[in-house]
């Protein structure tokens, strides 16, 4: 599972397009022994695989599991009584264990000295790619009212004073927003230390999607089958047994740009003003590794992450949302932008005609809940029978069923994601929600049929059936896709398809599941980019007769897509031909 890459590679460009191939490829870890620049190992691929992730965890797994299980239902462990037994151990390691020193405390050194890995070339500078922020709240100090969160943190660049400062991005609801906040109000400095290695268990924890109050150290020890060991500096606390610490302070109102970075949508994240971290030292154990990462358009390494989170939450979901069975964040369309949800249509179950009314219920909650709030279309139906990870199968069942007069419903001048840029501005933007239920409404076309389309309109391609894609003229404003919708009646060929996205390449759109994926849904924001054949407003709400048509072309003020410099991808073919000493990881 672990091969050793002993050729010089540069963390410049290089060894994140290596990175990235071997992944694809489903390649082994990779340990880089002489990264150019640093004298620091690096390894990236840790989590390459569902599988090499259950790997790392095997020894805790059923103990996660069982913990699961008794917040969920106690009488799962009776019939799981393997899990039972594994229960008190699992416990056991919840709370962290103080201790005077570790030995991430063995030696000192510089920001500048760490690997520089730069994963796209249009990058700020370099970036950690799987560090674990800590921070604590400053109205109540201690691991209670800590927070492990994967932040973005940027070593180099734009205007930050080498060695002695780097970028820190954080979105709006994450736990260290809340401790910033704390720190502002209190005319104080919040203190943040980086970690980066140690167990696997802590990077994992780092993205958790855990519920508000429940420490990430907790989950931490116990996947880690260990408690977490802290060495407390006053009012904050460092992981002893983290590879590097990058420990400091971040100063009330203090901003300076951050980015670009390549991001997991697939595009650039534009620069920013962002908070700093005040670098006051920089610590490692002997022997240390610098695990990374590299992320882009998915599927990519950080989709390990959340199939992983999803095995061990999915059990939670009825818990947390009653009436929701399922939810899957797709993520061949960037995670966040697309949402599926199996929820329970209980209301008035008498009724000769069934539509949506429990289900919009569980949508607003769904939408109200943590991580969650972020999706940007969320697509809910009744079925119980549907596998939610089987996405076209979803699309049909929703695409035979819904009423586009009645089951769209819109949330405008709303936040979303910070990385998607499909919106007004940063955090800005609007939500979709499409709720389906009853018996099929129509039979889904899987040819094109007859179809006439207005001038400078071309190449339809059925993506998969009721979903069809039409290359549309490169975009000049809204209006395009509004008058392309007003120029059909319902009654029209079109409008077989209950779907229609308008893009600037059918083809490649309808490539491939992924593909429709990817392009409708990063690129288009549900309150100006959805239109609609013979569409009309009844009490404020919008709906149409016809097909729903959803404008996902390029407009100018999305992010760039990301791109590889073309010599960077030639020194890396070589290093992987035949021969060459990459030759065989993918």
């Amino acid at each position: 599972m672990l091969r050793t890459v002993d050729v010089e590679i540069d963390p410049y460009l290089e060894m994140g397009e290596v990175q990235r191939r071997v992944y694809a490829g489903k390649g082994p870890a990779l340990l880089f022994t002489r990264p150019k620049g640093t004298a620091f190992p690096m390894l990236g691929n840790l989590f390459g695989s569902l599988d090499r992730a259950r790997f790392l965890f095997r020894d805790a797994l059923e103990g996660v599991r069982a913990l699961v299980d008794a917040k969920v239902d106690p009488r799962e462990l009776l019939r799981h009584p393997g899990r039972a037994l594994r229960l008190p151990a699992a416990a056991a390691h919840l709370l962290p264990r103080t201790v005077k020193t570790g030995p991430v405390m063995a030696h000192t050194t510089s920001v500048s000295a760490l690997p520089q890995l730069t994963s796209w070339p249009d990058d700020g500078g370099p970036f950690v790619t799987l560090p674990q922020v800590y921070t604590e709240d400053p109205e109540r100090p201690g691991f209670r009212g800590g927070n492990l969160g994967m932040y973005r943190v940027q070593l180099a660049g734009n205007a930050y004073v080498r060695d002695r400062e780097v970028g820190l991005h954080y979105q709006l609801h994450r736990g260290i927003g809340v401790h910033h906040s704390a720190a502002v109000r209190r005319g104080e400095p919040l203190r943040v230390n980086v970690f980066v290695g140690g167990p696997p268990a802590m990077m994992v924890a780092a993205v958790m999607p855990l519920p508000e109050g429940l420490p990430e150290l907790s989950f931490a020890g116990a996947l880690n089958a260990r408690a977490v060991r802290m060495i407390r500096f006053g009012d904050t606390a460092v992981h002893a047994d983290a590879d590097f610490v990058i420990r400091g302070v971040v100063d009330p109102g203090a901003q300076k740009p951050e980015g670009p970075f390549g991001d997991h949508l697939g595009y650039y994240a534009k620069k920013h003003e962002f908070p700093f971290l005040r670098v006051e030292a920089v610590h490692h154990r002997e022997g240390a590794i610098w695990p990374f990462t590299t992320v882009g358009r998915p599927p990519q390494e950080d989709t390990t992450f959340g199939e992983l989170i999803h095995e061990l939450t999915a059990p939670l979901v009825p818990d947390v949302l009653p009436g929701v069975r399922a939810v899957h964040a797709v993520d061949a369309a960037g995670v966040h932008p697309l949402l599926l949800a199996i929820g329970s249509e209980r209301y008035t179950p008498y009724a000769s005609v069934r539509r949506p009314m429990e289900l919009l219920t569980q949508a607003n909650a769904i939408l109200g809940n943590g991580q969650m709030s972020l999706a940007k279309y969320l697509f809910i139906v009744d079925e119980e029978s549907l596998d939610i990870q089987d996405v076209g199968a979803f699309f049909r069942h929703l695409l035979e069923r819904v009423d586009p007069t009645r089951d769209l419903h819109f949330q405008t001048n709303t936040t979303i994601d910070t990385l998607d840029y499909s919106g007004n501005a940063l955090n800005e933007g609007s939500k979709l929600v499409i709720a389906a239920v009853g018996n099929k409404r129509r039979e889904l076309p899987a040819t094109l049929g007859d179809l006439r389309l207005p001038g400078g309109f071309g190449d339809p391609c059925v993506v998969i059936p009721g979903v069809l894609a039409i290359r549309a003229p490169a975009f000049s404003s809204p209006a395009d896709a509004e008058a392309f919708a007003a120029s059909f009646r319902a009654s029209d060929a079109i409008a077989r398809f209950p779907l229609v996205v308008l893009v600037d390449d059918a083809e490649f759109t309808a490539r491939s599941l992924d593909n429709f994926l990817w392009v409708t849904f990063t690129r288009s924001n549900p309150a100006i980019d959805v239109h609609g054949i013979e569409s009309s407003y009844a009490h404020k709400a919008w709906g149409c007769r016809g097909s729903i048509v959803i404008d996902a072309r390029i407009k100018p003020h999305h992010a760039a897509p990301l791109e590889m410099d073309p010599a960077v991808l030639r020194r890396v073919d070589a290093l992987a031909a035949k021969g060459g000493p990459l030759h065989g990881l993918y």
